[in-house]
């Protein structure tokens, strides 16, 4: 079988491609390197032992899409391509429709046109929105997020059910997920953002690692326990290894047809100072911060239930906070500047 992975050479999409690899995939990655480089595949590449194609290219550029199709026998998509910062996309909403949507869209025309029917989104819990509250479950109807970020992901899951009630042969997961941070165990692979970061563990990192001077957290005012908001941080490789399961399990219901969601989390919300008194606990490092303003479209809380996941898709979270502090601080501190040669600050 090979799998096409859009956004494979980002931060989970190159996680992912290794579970697949380690799994004997055959893997064909599609990125347009908007946010991530391509060095991460030559890593991958290099702890697998394993090949994966690269073609650079943007998922709305659907002739480049369909000689992809053409050119290799694709059996499913995993599609991670996607712009993914909640108040960049309050700043620059179109783009965020642009991408994420109207991308998703030319990706499922060039999969129908070639007869591609097994499919799974990288969705967000943000699609629950602010009516739900946490703990999440997948029977819960989709609500109205407080970010063009999330309101995209869900646009994106209500074309995949259209879609599938207009298509009868259609196989899509969304995998709504929480937080994901940390890197692979060597250290080789992580996350990498260009420019600031927009997520926090990722800014964390390099202010320890002296590229930042100080973190700015973002609110010390919401309504939980400490103050800062609360997240269902999961580490990247339990994430990646979750991608997998969904695929094995679209596999082994081969009448399956339709849309299925899954939460991927660990079913615990953990505060942002928690995440720096964890990070600084398990690295020696001391992490100055400033309280800042509250960001737009930022939610005070919310964790997965993962119940359905556990029992349907035979997966669960098995790494604890203090793995993804220490895989996230062997990476940092192994690639002070990511996937870069230079010591400047892009």
């Amino acid at each position: 079988m090979k799998i096409l992975v859009t956004g494979g050479a980002g931060y989970i999409g190159s996680h992912t491609v290794l579970s697949l690899l380690n799994k004997n995939f055959d893997v064909v990655v599609y990125d347009n390197l908007c946010n991530s480089s391509e060095e991460s595949l030559t890593r991958v590449k290099q702890l697998t032992g394993k090949t994966v194609e690269f073609i650079e290219g943007d998922i709305r550029d659907k002739e480049k899409l369909s000689s992809v199709f053409t050119a290799h026998k694709i059996t499913s998509v995993i599609h991670f391509a996607a712009l993914k910062a909640v108040g960049e996309s309050s700043q620059i909403p179109l783009s965020y429709y642009q991408n994420n949507v109207h991308g998703s869209i030319c990706l499922l025309e060039v999969m129908e046109k070639f007869g591609v029917q097994d499919f799974i989104f990288s969705s967000s819990a943000t699609v629950y929105g602010e009516q739900n509250t946490a703990p999440y479950v997948e029977t819960m109807t989709l609500g109205r997020p407080s970010s063009p970020y999330g309101t995209s992901k869900v646009m994106v899951e209500n074309v995949m059910a259209d879609f599938a009630l207009a298509n009868n042969k259609f196989r899509g997961v969304s995998l709504r997920y929480f937080n994901p941070i940390g890197a692979h165990e060597s250290g080789q692979i992580g996350e990498d953002p260009k420019g600031i970061p927009n997520n926090l563990l990722p800014f964390v990192a390099q202010v320890a690692v002296g590229k930042r001077d100080k973190l700015n957290i973002f609110g010390d005012d919401y309504p939980t326990k400490d103050g800062s908001c609360e997240r269902d941080y999961l580490h990247v490789m339990d994430l990646a290894e979750g991608h997998v399961a969904a695929l094995n399990w679209l596999h082994k219901h081969d009448t399956f047809a339709g849309v299925e969601a899954f939460n991927l989390g660990t079913g615990q919300g953990i505060s942002v100072f928690q995440i720096v008194n964890a990070f600084e606990q398990a690295t020696g490092q001391t992490i100055p911060f400033d309280v800042a303003p509250r960001r737009a479209g930022d939610l005070a809380a919310f964790w997965a239930n993962a119940e359905k996941a556990n029992t349907e898709l035979d997966w669960q979270a098995k790494r604890n906070l203090d793995d993804m502090m220490v895989d996230t601080w062997r990476w940092q501190s192994g690639n002070p500047n990511g996937y870069r040669k230079d010591d400047g600050i892009s």
